[in-house]
């Protein structure tokens, strides 16, 4: 038994290192220098992802970033569940939302994960993904914030899976659902107070 037990930690070990790794390639920063747009840290809101991304005007580098970025999340999930197993699977891709958010080649400072997330939700569970996608996209569609969207989504997902009969991954996006509540804690104050930057327009 106890042969078992480091073998699953050892597992899971290496499915978290692959996470992590994989994770913290900051592909919006990595776009923007190369397409001449400097550094994506110096303007709108900080962020390096998709959505601050669009705020440079090149939609096309923020779909890209889009992409890659809930790919990464999606191929360190996917990669790591076809290697080691289905837990292994979810500790990767939980650890690639971290990897985004505190990549240590940008001294722990990242972006907010919810792209990586929903990559991770679909690969961890296609209908809880695609729920979660559709959820954002509502909100999005109907307020105009990508926080608020982000949020109501990524919380619902741990109910998603639940019902779905997934235990497993609902405690997953339990944990991942709470990290983004963290992450937009600064975006919560604004939409409290009503100075949150709807999508389109520039981010205070």
């Amino acid at each position: 038994m106890e042969a078992v037990t480091l073998h699953l930690s050892a597992i899971n070990a290496a499915a978290a290192g692959l996470g992590y790794l994989l994770g913290s390639v900051p592909f919006g920063l990595v776009f923007t220098r190369l397409a001449g747009l400097g550094d994506i840290r110096e303007i709108g809101s900080g962020n390096i992802g998709a959505t601050n991304v669009l705020r440079t005007g090149n939609k096309f580098l923020a779909f890209l970033t889009l992409l890659f970025d809930s790919g990464k999340g999606a191929a360190a999930g996917f990669a790591a569940a076809y290697l080691m197993g289905t837990e292994a699977g979810l500790v990767a891709g939980f650890m690639a939302v971290l990897g985004h958010n505190f990549p240590i080649w940008l001294k722990f400072k990242g972006g907010k994960g919810v792209a990586t997330t929903l990559g991770v939700l679909l690969v961890s569970s296609w209908m809880v993904g695609v729920a979660a996608c559709a959820t954002w996209a509502l909100v999005a569609g109907l307020f105009r914030y990508s926080s608020l969207a982000a949020l109501l989504a990524l919380s619902a997902a741990p109910g998603f899976a639940w019902w779905l009969g997934r235990a497993d991954v609902s405690l997953m996006a339990g944990g991942l659902a709470l990290l983004a509540i963290i992450r937009h804690r600064q975006n919560i104050g604004r939409l409290m107070r009503g100075e949150e930057s709807k999508i389109g327009k520039s981010s205070k």
